[in-house]
């Protein structure tokens, strides 16, 4: 029996679900089992994460069973484009992936967009798996299947709504985010406060002096219910026609 925590985002037969636990990259191995996970599995990350966490994450795939390829990116915005995106698609290449391969998004939002962008091109899409380790990418990019990359005109101008098969969110990462990140994160947390929940709003005023220290257990429900409040809106405007677009501001 499954004990994670879990957010059902509901779009039919591409409904996923997002664990949250704290302590979760411990146990990824698990998860790949649970999800049947086999063959070639390639772990998108940067280079700042893949100095925390890529050693465990490809140890946890090599004892699943699992072939994992590294595919390792330059931090930041600027990695944002076509070029690093055909890096990505080389290596998958490269390795002979197949369309029951999957890929492992591991970082913040520009990871998550590079990676499904390149998981939703590839041989016409095969699946990838979110492993956010940023408060926005939690709370915001890693849920909804927005992906896309920067274009010379303008942010964003090329990309998809490309779902991902899973969410896997641990909290702890978030103790080694720079300050302005966490704050940066908040915010997105607090809007959601704002805009869809008022109660939820009224717990994080309460919490405050908690989420400062980063109290593992008030973390956690706060990115659980961030995470329940976006699947709620995604399952109603999966393509940011309508309501979803309040999430924007």
């Amino acid at each position: 029996m499954n004990s994670v925590p879990t957010v059902t985002v509901s779009l039919a037969d591409r409904s996923y679900e997002i664990a949250i636990q704290a302590g979760l990259l411990e146990k990824l191995g698990r998860e790949m089992k649970r999800y049947g996970l086999k063959g070639k599995v390639g772990i998108v990350t940067d280079r700042h994460v893949a100095q925390r966490y890529l050693k465990k994450i490809v140890e946890a795939a090599k004892q699943s069973g699992l072939e994992p390829v590294s595919i390792i990116l330059a931090p930041g915005e600027r990695s944002k484009t076509l070029q690093t995106v055909e890096h990505i698609l080389n290596a998958l290449a490269r390795h002979r992936f197949e369309r029951s391969s999957h890929l492992l998004a591991l970082g913040g939002g520009v990871v998550g967009d590079l990676a499904g962008f390149a998981a939703s091109i590839y041989q016409r899409g095969i699946p990838y798996i979110q492993v956010p380790t940023t408060l926005v990418a939690q709370v915001d990019s890693s849920v909804g299947g927005k992906t896309g990359v920067d274009h010379r005109l303008g942010k964003n101008l090329i990309g998809s709504f490309y779902q991902p098969r899973a969410v896997w969110i641990d909290p702890l990462t978030l103790h080694t985010l720079p300050t302005r990140e966490w704050v940066a994160g908040l915010a997105e947390v607090i809007k959601y406060g704002i805009i869809a929940d008022e109660s939820f709003f009224l717990y994080l005023k309460r919490k405050m002096p908690a989420l400062k220290k980063q109290s593992p257990q008030v973390v956690a429900s706060v990115v659980k219910r961030s995470c329940e409040i976006k699947a709620e809106v995604v399952a109603t405007d999966e393509r940011e026609s309508d309501r979803r677009r309040i999430l924007n501001y």
